[in-house]
């Protein structure tokens, strides 16, 4: 890993995060969302050299940022939904003791015009977090059909001009395919009022990036793994961006299922896996706010799986 080499990424609630994670000596632990590192440098920071981290990502660009000269550290190549495959494979399947998992996109996706993530500047729409997968934005853009794309803007957007959007691509892509970022806002243009146009493109942009990585049911899978591999007294830390998946989060610490179904036993009590260690989400601090922008929608949750019954 080249130290001298641009920032990848400032990552969020660095300090909160990490804390949150309890490292201990002898410890196993896994950073499901590596990106540029700046989570994992600390974690191997405060670790001793009898614990392990396991770090994992799909993107091919994260590699160049992790720390392979490190014994006490494996990368693993991968959507973070086979947590639990991997963990096996590494005989610590219900041993791991705290998961760390920064859902945000990465400012090297943001900054980078061909990786097509931002409207910022003209480029492909790409989209794709792991390139080797077939789909990309173009293809959700100009092949699905005007139901399907207003239903993507209205769940992982949740943009109330979902319909129009969806009507004024189908429109546009008739005359010739949308290929470009510049294509997509020139069509999604009428849609924007100019007092809400960027955080509105944000949302639109959002909701196609989720579609074209599978991300809520990724994210699903991960979680439900996590609950798997930890051990009684482990921690999950997640750190969330959009509403949709801090539902996710706050559902599985509370219920112990995604969709925040109450299961209760014989005295009543609702039976979750976990016990949260703070009431409410942490939140980043205001000077973290002013400092990177990304933060300000950050929420912080931690929950503290229970001893077996």
């Amino acid at each position: 890993m080249n130290s001298d080499a641009p920032a990848y990424h400032t990552p969020v609630m660095l300090s909160e995060s990490i804390d949150a994670m309890d490292i201990k000596p002898g410890g196993k632990y896994v950073d499901v969302t590596h990106g540029g590192g700046g989570h994992t440098r600390e974690i191997l920071r405060r670790m001793d050299n009898t614990s392990h981290l396991y770090a994992m990502d799909q993107d091919i660009d994260a590699m160049a940022c992790a720390p392979t000269d490190d014994p006490r550290f494996t990368f693993i190549r991968s959507n973070f939904r086979y947590l639990r495959n991997f963990m096996r494979y590494y005989g610590c399947d219900g041993q791991i003791d705290a998961i760390l998992a920064d859902l945000g996109v990465s400012s090297h996706h943001f900054d980078e015009a061909s990786r097509g993530f931002s409207f910022r500047a003209d480029g492909p729409l790409d989209m794709r977090m792991n390139q080797q997968a077939t789909t990309t934005a173009a293809d959700i853009v100009n092949n699905s059909d005007e139901q399907t794309l207003a239903n993507i803007f209205h769940i992982y957007g949740e943009l109330t001009q979902s319909r129009q959007m969806a009507r004024s691509i189908v429109k546009a892509r008739a005359a010739q395919p949308l290929t470009t970022i510049g294509q997509l806002i020139d069509a999604l243009q009428p849609h924007l009022p100019r007092e809400r146009e960027k955080k509105d493109l944000a949302r639109a942009f959002q909701a196609l990036r989720i579609e074209v990585n599978h991300e809520m049911d990724a994210l699903a899978g991960m979680l439900n793994a996590a609950t798997q591999v930890l051990r009684p007294g482990g921690r999950l830390v997640v750190i969330t961006y959009h509403s949709l998946e801090d539902r996710m989060v706050k559902n599985l610490m509370r219920t112990g299922n995604i969709e925040g179904k109450e299961e209760k036993d014989f005295y009543g009590n609702i039976s979750a896996p976990y016990t949260t260690l703070t009431r409410k989400p942490i939140t980043p601090t205001a000077e973290e706010q002013q400092e990177n922008p990304r933060s300000r929608s950050a929420k912080l949750r931690v929950g503290i799986k229970k001893s077996e019954q």
